[in-house]
C-alpha cells in the first residue's frame, strides 16, 4: 500500500489485524493442535445455579445434628465475611440435615438419601469436598466460574475453548447452552456464555423449547432454503468489498456465524427432534424427558449434542438458593435433577463417548453450616458460603471412585486439599490437552486467559 494511501481506518484495522494475528500466533504455541495429549474432547457442565447445600448432598456432618441449636463456635467462624442477609442475624445456629446418609459402591462415597441415583454411580465419580471461590453474591460467583473473573466482559470456558481447540462439527456451535424452563431463581444471562473481547464467532448459543430453539434461525413465511442461500451470498460478497476497505477482522467472524446459522436450519430441527429416541431412554432419564425444557429432556439434548462432537454444552438448572424452607424445596431439586444427572453419565457410558467427555456437576458456592432465619427441628435455612462446598467431575481422564479434599467437622472450613475456581478451571482445560498459561488473547494491551493470573492443575483428580 502507498503510504500516502494509508488512511487511519485503513491503520487500525490493519493494527488490530496484526494484533489478531499475533494472539493467534500465541494460542497453542501457533500450531492449532493441543499442548499435550487430551484426556477429553468435549464437556458437558451440569451447573446447579443458586448454590446447593453441601451438608444436606455430600458432605455428611454429625457434629451439626448434635450441636442442633446451639451457636456457630467464634473459633470456627473467625471472623469471617457473612453476607447481609444472615449477619445481622443476633444468633447464628448450628443446622444439621433431616437426611439420611449412606456409603455407597466399592469406593463408599457418603451421599445423601436426597440422590438416590447418583449414589448409585459414585464408583465412576471424583468428588470434590473443598471448593472455594473468592464471591460471595450470586452473580459474581456466578461469573467467577463461567469467565475466570467476578467482573463481567470476560470470555466464557465454552469461548475460549471454541477459540483455543476449534470445532468439532462444523454445522453446530462450539458451544450450547441449556436452561431449564420456568425455573425461579438467581437470573441468568448471556454474558455468561458470551465470548466477551473475543472474536464474535466463539460465543455460546442458547437452544431454547419450542418451535423456534434458536431465535431468528429459521426463514420467514414465503422466503425459501434457496432464496436464503442466494442472500447470503450476495452478502458474503458485501463483507469481503468490506473487509477490503476496513480491515476489520470481525467482518469475517460475521460471515461464519451467517454460515453457521445456514447450516444449522438444518441440524438443529434433527438434533432437537427426540422422537427417534426409543422409549428406554426416556425410561432412563425419566418421564420429565418427554417435556422439552425440563432439567431431564435438556440432559437427553445433552447427549445428542455430544456424541454429534459439540464441543462444550452446558445445562443451567436454577433455584438452589435456599435461604429459607430449605428441606422441601431441595427434595424438588433433587428430584429434577438426581435422575436425570446420572442418567446421563450411565448413556454417556454405555455409548463409549463417557471416555472422552469430562462431565461437571455443581454450583456457584455453598450453604452456611448455620441457619438462616428461624431454626426448628424440621426447617431450616442457608445463606450463602464461598469457603467450602462441594462439586463431582465424572468421565475421561477423571479420578474415579474417589474424595479430594475434606472440611473441619462443622462443614465451615476447608480441613485439607484447597481447590478454588481457577484451579479447577486449570484442571479442565489440562484434561483438554491445554496448558492454561498458554492459552491467551491479548486486548487492550494485556494477555488475558481464563485462570487470570494463578491456578493450577490438580494432580490428584486426575487418573
Amino acid at each position: 500500500m502507498d503510504p500516502l494511501d494509508l488512511t487511519r481506518r485503513a491503520f487500525l484495522g490493519q493494527t488490530a489485524l496484526g494484533l489478531g494475528a499475533l494472539s493467534l500466533n500465541s494460542l497453542l504455541d501457533g500450531t492449532g493442535a493441543p499442548h499435550h495429549a487430551p484426556r477429553a474432547k468435549r464437556v458437558v457442565y451440569l451447573f446447579q445455579s443458586g448454590g446447593p447445600a453441601q451438608h444436606d448432598l455430600f458432605d455428611h456432618k454429625p457434629v451439626l445434628n448434635e450441636r442442633w441449636g446451639e451457636e456457630l463456635p467464634d473459633s470456627i467462624r473467625q471472623g469471617q465475611r457473612l453476607t447481609a442477609m444472615s449477619g445481622h442475624q443476633a444468633t447464628l445456629p448450628l443446622a444439621g440435615t433431616v437426611f439420611k446418609f449412606a456409603r455407597h459402591g466399592a469406593c463408599g462415597t457418603e451421599v445423601s438419601e436426597l440422590l438416590p441415583e447418583t449414589a448409585k454411580i459414585v464408583d465412576k465419580l471424583c468428588v470434590v469436598r473443598s471448593m472455594h471461590t473468592e464471591a460471595i453474591n450470586h452473580d459474581p460467583a456466578i461469573t467467577f466460574f463461567q469467565t475466570g473473573s467476578q467482573i463481567a466482559g470476560r470470555p466464557s470456558i465454552g469461548s475460549w475453548l471454541s477459540y483455543g481447540l476449534g470445532s468439532l462439527n462444523r454445522d453446530l456451535p462450539d458451544s450450547v447452552i441449556l436452561v431449564t424452563k420456568n425455573k425461579g431463581g438467581q437470573p441468568l444471562y448471556a454474558r455468561l456464555w458470551g465470548a466477551g473481547f473475543l472474536p464474535s464467532k466463539h460465543q455460546g448459543t442458547q437452544l431454547r423449547p419450542g418451535r423456534d430453539p434458536v431465535l431468528y434461525l429459521t426463514n420467514p413465511d414465503g422466503l425459501a432454503r434457496s432464496d436464503r442461500r442466494r442472500m447470503l451470498d450476495a452478502l458474503r460478497a458485501l463483507h469481503q468489498d468490506q473487509e477490503t476497505h476496513e480491515l476489520d477482522p470481525e467482518i469475517r467472524s460475521r460471515m461464519a456465524q451467517a454460515e453457521l446459522a445456514y447450516r444449522m436450519q438444518v441440524s438443529v430441527p434433527e438434533i432437537t427432534d427426540l422422537s427417534d429416541e426409543p422409549d428406554e431412554v426416556f425410561a432412563l432419564y425419566g418421564k420429565d424427558s418427554k417435556t422439552p425444557g425440563t432439567y431431564a429432556a435438556n440432559c437427553l439434548l445433552a447427549r445428542r449434542l455430544l456424541e454429534r462432537d459439540v464441543r462444550f454444552v452446558q445445562l443451567f438448572h436454577q433455584g438452589w438458593d435456599q435461604h429459607g424452607g430449605l428441606p422441601g424445596a431441595i427434595r424438588n431439586q433433587c428430584r429434577e435433577t438426581d435422575r436425570a444427572s446420572a442418567a446421563l453419565v450411565r448413556d454417556l457410558d454405555r455409548r463409549g463417548l463417557l471416555d472422552d467427555t469430562l462431565v461437571i456437576w455443581g454450583g456457584e458456592f455453598g450453604r452456611t453450616a448455620y441457619c438462616q432465619g428461624k431454626l426448628t427441628k424440621g426447617n431450616y435455612g442457608r445463606d450463602h458460603h464461598p469457603r467450602c462446598f462441594t462439586m463431582w467431575m465424572a468421565g475421561a481422564g477423571v479420578n474415579a471412585g474417589t474424595v479430594y479434599g475434606s472440611t473441619d467437622p462443622f462443614g465451615y472450613n476447608i480441613a485439607t486439599n484447597p481447590v478454588h475456581v481457577h484451579d479447577l478451571q486449570a484442571t479442565i482445560l489440562h484434561l483438554l490437552g491445554i496448558d492454561h498459561e498458554r492459552l491467551t488473547y491479548k486486548f487492550q494491551g494485556r494477555r488475558y486467559r481464563l485462570t487470570d493470573v494463578h491456578g493450577h492443575v490438580v494432580q490428584p483428580l486426575l487418573a
